[in-house]
């Protein structure tokens, strides 16, 4: 079946996440993924968190559907190297900070002068322009910028973070919406672009009303836990068993089924309560009479009470929960690979899910450099090229 991007080169410099990960998402959709690494080290995430084998298990996840190059892009030979494949390429993707590719003969007016429809997705904390141009942004970092971190967490605690680059990823989901734009004026006879990702600002874009609430209110949203203020009922809920329950009612139609299946019906037909602006502003009334109920129950006759009155609820998964789950397992967000270390792997599956050209998990991550000589004999170097490129460990 034809991928929705067969025939469309990516070619992956920087490492770690939001770069990588951009890319790998157009991987999983058929683009072929040329991925550039130093010599000799390869991504510093091939060494990151829990190891198999010598090898980060999330590699394996990170850089699936790619080809591996080694290549310096300080030495002048692996800058020509570089060149060669961006002629060949449609789109670019970096995270380098700002003025990097530049130093290296590598920036948007070189690659472009050979490759006019070519897009170049740059990737960073700050962004290209402005007084913060230059500063190092990792996703910590652009959380905090962007007004995330301010709001996670409870108000009687430092701010928290996920336990997850949620920075990278959001600016990797937003490379990739650039590309496919820019990909798309391109197809339709325009030029290529530069695709301008800042960390913050996509993270900052996420943010939802927090600015507007300020500017004309002078609000300030704070953290507020589990609750979700100024939208209610929305919240985690105690249960007998000593485990939790999320339930969310904060339609009016759904608060008017989950008042009447904990047997509140006053709060149903409560006249104040009818539209969010009332609930939101007796949120503790609410959340009160609803932990009432679900703490006298256990989590799964709370759970089934939920689905029979078709109001969202659900528990807080973990990974081993996520492993065990049958719906992960129909919708294929589980799948079993072969790792390049020869054993079995459970990975997450490709989303979006596309009806008539689905992504799909085509090869696995490769090892440091394993396609590099495949790779410039593409572009016409020759076996003594190589040999003499292996030589001075350009490559």
């Amino acid at each position: 079946m034809k991928a929705p991007l067969d025939g469309i080169r990516v070619l992956e410099l920087g490492s770690l996440i939001a770069g990588p990960f951009c890319a790998k998402t157009l991987g999983d959709f058929g683009a072929e993924v040329i991925k550039i690494e130093p010599p000799g080290e390869g991504d510093a995430l091939r060494k990151w968190r829990r190891m198999r084998n010598g090898t980060s298990l999330w590699w394996h996840v990170q850089s699936r559907n790619k080809k591996s190059v080694t290549c310096d892009l300080r030495r002048p030979e692996g800058q020509e190297v570089v060149r060669r494949l961006a002629r060949r390429s449609q789109i670019v993707i970096e995270n380098f900070r700002p003025g990097a590719l530049e130093k290296w003969h590598l920036g948007w007016d070189a690659l472009s002068r050979d490759n006019p429809k070519l897009v170049l997705v740059r990737i960073s904390g700050y962004g290209q322009t402005g007084p913060y141009r230059e500063r190092p942004g990792f996703a910590a970092i652009a959380e905090g910028v962007g007004g995330m971190r301010y709001i996670t967490g409870f108000p009687d605690r430092p701010p928290a973070r996920s336990n997850l680059s949620l920075g990278d990823t959001i600016a990797a989901l937003h490379g990739v919406i650039g590309a496919l734009l820019a990909l798309h004026h391109v197809k339709s006879g325009g030029a290529g672009q530069v695709i301008d990702v800042a960390l913050y600002e996509s993270v900052f874009n996420c943010m939802e009303s927090l600015l507007p609430e300020f500017d004309a209110h002078g609000y300030v949203r704070e953290r507020t836990g589990s609750a979700l203020p100024g939208i209610a009922p929305s919240n985690l809920y105690p249960c007998s068993d000593g485990s939790y329950v999320l339930i969310a009612g904060n339609v009016d139609s759904l608060y008017r089924r989950l008042m009447a299946a904990i047997g509140r019906v006053d709060l149903r037909d409560d006249p104040a309560l009818a539209r969010n602006d009332g609930r939101a502003a007796q949120m503790e009334r609410i959340d009160a009479a609803i932990a009432a109920w679900t703490s006298q129950k256990t989590q799964p006759e709370v759970l089934a009470a939920m689905e029979q009155a078709e109001v969202p609820a659900g528990r807080i998964y973990s990974a081993a929960d996520i492993a065990a789950d049958p719906h992960y397992a129909v919708r294929r967000m589980i799948e079993t690979i072969t790792a390049n270390d020869g054993e079995p792997l459970k990975v997450p599956g490709v989303v979006p899910k596309l009806s008539a050209t689905p992504g799909a998990i085509r090869s696995q991550a490769p090892k440091l450099g394993e396609h590099t000589a495949e790779v410039l004999t593409e572009i016409g170097y020759s076996d003594a090229d190589i040999a003499n490129l292996k030589q001075a460990n350009v490559i």
